[in-house]
């Protein structure tokens, strides 16, 4: 593990762990706060993000923009990564290895950060972080504890694209992080 970003960000460049490496244009490491209290995680990079370097700048991320800016929170201020760090071909599910030889770099971007609570953007992350066993869809919007952090696991920005029934729990669960990010805050004082 990487004692800080300047090594961590030198780290990754160039990585060559997985194929993934073979057709992307850009690493999309992460963006936003290093020292935030709140962490997004998602599954990968899109066509956008790898053309920009930075995680949910298409569609799915304007989506979670509009979502933010209606609840107040500032994009600035919570630190955004991703499972994977180079787009799969297609969009398509980021493959076992393909996750196994970005995790250390995402735990690492966990360790740097030291959030309190991360959200968990859909099935991959979901899965790749707390385990195999988490359904995205028995797991949504439930607060899991583990090592000292709140995770709460809601759908991908993606899915909300392709059903907008989605829209309203994704809502919900974004108000439930702002919620206990201030009873966090309050029992801090």
């Amino acid at each position: 593990m990487e004692e800080n970003w300047e090594e961590l960000e030198k780290s990754i460049k160039g990585c060559k762990k997985c194929k993934l490496c073979l057709q992307r244009t850009n690493i999309v490491f992460g963006c936003g706060n290093k020292n935030a209290d709140i962490m997004l995680i998602g599954e990968g990079p899109g066509a956008d993000e790898d053309r920009e370097a930075v995680p949910f700048v298409g569609k799915a991320g304007q989506l979670m923009n509009k979502a933010f800016e209606g609840l107040g929170i500032d994009r600035e201020k919570v630190y955004i990564a991703n499972i994977v760090k180079c787009r799969p071909p297609q969009n398509r599910v980021p493959e076992a290895d393909e996750a196994e030889a970005c995790l250390n770099y995402l735990r690492n971007q966990v360790i740097l950060v030291k959030p309190k609570i991360i959200v968990l953007l859909g099935s991959t992350a979901l899965k790749n972080i707390l385990g195999k066993e988490y359904g995205i869809t028995s797991s949504r919007g439930k607060w899991i504890e583990q090592k000292g952090i709140l995770y709460l696991p809601t759908w991908h920005p993606a899915a909300l694209l392709r059903d907008e029934n989605k829209k309203i729990e994704f809502w919900k669960d974004l108000k439930s992080v702002i919620t206990k990010y201030k009873e966090l805050n309050a029992n801090k004082n």
